[in-house]
């Protein structure tokens, strides 16, 4: 990570209490989420959507995968 987010990830982390550890991205899942921006965006037109749908996907990481997360997001978007 870059050093505007990693003081961005120390900084949810020292709000939650949570480690600073548990919200490091390591490349693969730096791809994935920026991938799934790029879906959101490009899928619905709505460069909002990139935001709130990387959002979404990590309120559901705590029941789910990030992979089968990703795969249900790309499924959902295919004609």
């Amino acid at each position: 990570m870059d050093a505007w987010l990693t003081d961005a990830r120390d900084a949810l982390a020292r709000a939650s209490g949570m480690p600073a550890e548990r919200l490091e991205l390591d490349d693969e899942q730096a791809r994935t989420l920026l991938d799934l921006a790029r879906i959101a965006a490009h899928e619905s037109d709505e460069r909002t959507n990139a935001p709130l749908l990387c959002y979404l996907v990590g309120r559901a990481q705590g029941e789910a995968d990030l992979d089968d997360l990703a795969d249900a997001v790309r499924r959902s978007s295919r004609p």
